[in-house]
């Protein structure tokens, strides 16, 4: 026997050896008395099912096995084998409607840390959804169609490795064993069936197979998938399952029933010890309403007398404005009345803002706990409404882990509420001016411009519609527990297109961040929110406002001002005296010339957003702003010639450039 194969030998019985020490199994005929790890939602009934969710709006539910199991025998190496039979039921509030699903996870930690609830099963957010440190494996069984996760249909089985786009899916359903047609299932038939997941270590094979409660296995999988899960799985993770609710069709999410096992197959659940799920349905009358009759009889007037005077009273103190056409708007209309509780009846010490745009509250939803913003806003008009909230609807599709997210919205008489959610750190602008008790280093600062530039860029190019933002400013970029630039307030001065307050203008934003083609002819582009980012760049970089009322006359305009510092050749000066020296040259150079190029008064000179992108990441030079013909009177903010054609009663000489237009015009401000 040559040393070589004497050597792959050894090799080969050593890793069977690791292999073998690690072949961890388990089984639950059920869930009474187990030590799952449990957050959430999840929990285990009377008679021993595992619960994951019960008929709530929008939670999350995990159980998991509450040890860790080895995977791999080191880091770098090749995953072991494992097999996993479960039983399960997707129990629906209403009969034949869809809600969310749930999935069989494999993870680094037990829980799910971050994972949302409705279209993310609990897995993942926004910003983790496809990221390939999440480390995650998942089999979805999917009740919900998720067009951006690419999902086929509302009733589909998918293996999810570190996204919630599916590597690999297929609608539900088996083939039996001694027939060749395909039979579907319907995973919220609130109906019990198995799914077995199975992966071959040595050939990189993924299993998937489902099939209803008395069926037998079948032989051919339903999804089969050649992937070598080694760089997804870590040497050790742990298994258990994750679940989640919507805001409309809610659903219950059971385990009857768990088996599991390292390096070989796991063992089979025995059908007949398994708990049964409760009944659902209409419940028998209770003998309680035979015997209390003549009392009830007696009763009646007085029940009913103060249920209607209790109704009236609710009904008046909760009223909302509910339409026929907002029916198909349902998820991401809120109720009145859990805003009305989240923020402990808009209270004074719940509010975060306030001025002509309305007031901003802060709330934590009952439901779920979240923290969310409660925007409310006035508008007496129905006048435009329906395409009003069409497009809050549009804009509230948008993701990207650099925009506010925009929950949904609540109408209610005379207001609109608008709902996003909630921002630990506030608004930029409260780092910049009036002696922060904190202000932004310069990295951090570049973090926040490079992060809004990326918002505005899936604005303008990325998603599915372009969005003209038309108020990019400090006051508007909120900032994460991170630090991380949101940009916010998108969509809201739509309100005053379509709305019939006097004198209404199309031209709405802030002076002083409004490009002069856009004061004159009233329409916005995406040229327009480049000349707003422009003054947000030499706002945050100078810590001045693009208009300041206190500043002397030459440095009145932050633009102006900076244009001359650089004529002197020292465009250094204009970089926030806070930052003292403790910035980078190269970059406060290129942040306040940028904002010059994109604060140019014609159009067709400015960059887009992809190039901004392009420059602020070092991939392509900036241009000299001697090749680009500026001149202080083109890039001058004049109010003479910028803002005639609105009729502004402004001038240099008050100094009260600050407000907004629609502060001025509309009443209602941003």
């Amino acid at each position: 026997m040559s040393i070589k194969l004497v050597t792959a030998v050894v090799a080969c019985f050593l890793v069977h050896i690791a292999a073998a020490s690690d072949d961890v199994g388990f089984i639950y005929q059920g869930f009474k008395s187990s030590n799952l790890s449990l957050d959430g939602f999840a929990t285990i009934t009377n008679n021993g099912l595992l619960r994951l969710t019960n008929i709530t709006k929008v939670i999350t539910g995990h159980a998991f096995y509450p040890n860790p199991i080895n995977f791999k025998s080191t880091p770098n190496g090749s995953a072991y084998s494992f097999t996993t039979q479960f039983v399960f039921a997707i129990v629906p509030q209403t009969s034949g409607l869809s809600g969310h699903g749930m999935a069989f996870v494999i993870a680094p930690t037990r829980g799910l840390p971050g994972g949302l609830p409705a279209q993310f099963l609990g897995l993942f957010n926004g910003s983790t959804n496809g990221n390939e440190t999440n480390h995650i494996f998942a089999v979805e069984l999917d009740t919900i169609q998720t067009h951006e996760y690419g999902d086929i249909n509302d009733n589909h089985v998918g293996i999810d490795i570190n996204s919630l786009n599916s590597t690999v899916s297929q609608p539900a359903g088996y083939r039996a064993n001694n027939k060749n047609s395909f039979d579907n299932l319907t995973l919220n038939s609130a109906k019990p069936m198995q799914l077995w997941v199975e992966y071959d270590g040595v050939d990189k094979r993924i299993d998937v197979t489902l099939a209803p409660i008395a069926a037998a296995k079948p032989n051919a999988p339903l999804l089969s998938l050649s992937y070598d899960l080694s760089p997804i799985l870590q040497k050790t993770m742990y298994v258990g399952f994750s679940a989640a609710t919507g805001s409309v069709v809610l659903t219950a999410h059971f385990i009857l029933g768990w088996s599991f096992k390292m390096n070989g197959a796991a063992q089979a659940l025995d059908l007949s010890r398994l708990p049964k799920l409760p009944r659902f349905g209409p419940k028998k009358v209770s003998n309680f309403f035979t015997v209390g009759l003549p009392v009830i009889c007696v009763s009646l007037p007085l029940i009913v007398a103060f249920a209607v005077a209790y109704h009236l009273r609710r009904k008046w103190k909760f009223a909302e404005v509910l339409e026929e056409w907002e029916l198909a708007y349902g998820p991401h209309r809120f109720k009145y009345k859990d805003l009305y509780i989240a923020t402990k009846g808009f209270r004074e010490k719940e509010l975060l803002g306030a001025g002509g745009f309305g007031t901003v509250y802060k709330g934590v939803l009952p439901t779920n706990k979240m923290e969310i913003a409660v925007k409310k806003v006035s508008h007496q008009s129905r006048q435009g409404m329906r395409e009003f909230i069409a497009e809050i609807i549009s804009i509230g599709r948008l993701r990207h882990r650099n925009l506010v997210p925009l929950l949904g919205y609540c109408r209610r008489k005379g207001e609109l509420l608008l709902v996003y959610e909630f921002m630990l750190n506030g608004s930029l602008d409260r780092f910049l001016y009036n002696q922060p008790k904190s202000t932004l280093n310069w990295s951090q600062r570049l973090r926040v411009i490079k992060g809004v530039a990326s918002g505005l860029f899936y604005l303008h190019e990325e998603w599915e519609q372009v969005v003209i933002h038309r108020d990019v400013k400090a006051s508007n970029i909120l900032l994460d527990s991170d630090l991380n630039g949101r940009l916010g307030d998108f969509g809201l001065a739509r309100l005053y297109d379509h709305g019939t307050l006097p004198h209404t203008t199309h031209v709405v934003g802030t002076i002083g961040y409004l490009a002069p083609e856009h004061s004159r002819t009233g329409k916005a582009t995406t040229s327009t929110d480049v000349y707003a980012f422009g003054a947000f760049l030499l706002e945050v970089a100078c810590g001045r406002r693009p208009i300041d009322p206190q500043a002397p006359d030459e440095s009145l305009i932050l633009v102006d001002w900076v244009f001359s510092c650089w004529q002197g050749g020292d465009i250094l000066q204009a970089v926030d005296q806070n930052l003292g020296t403790e910035y980078v040259i190269e970059e406060a150079e290129l942040v306040l010339k940028l904002g010059l190029f994109c604060s140019h008064s014609e159009p067709n000179v400015r960059p887009s957003m992809r190039q901004v992108l392009l420059y602020l990441e070092g991939s392509v030079a900036l241009p000299e702003l001697s090749s680009l013909s500026i001149s202080a009177v083109g890039l001058g903010f004049t109010l003479c010639g910028g803002f005639g054609d609105v009729a502004l009663s402004l001038s240099l000489s008050d100094k009260g450039c600050s407000h907004s237009i629609a502060e001025s015009h509309l009443s209602g401000g941003r």
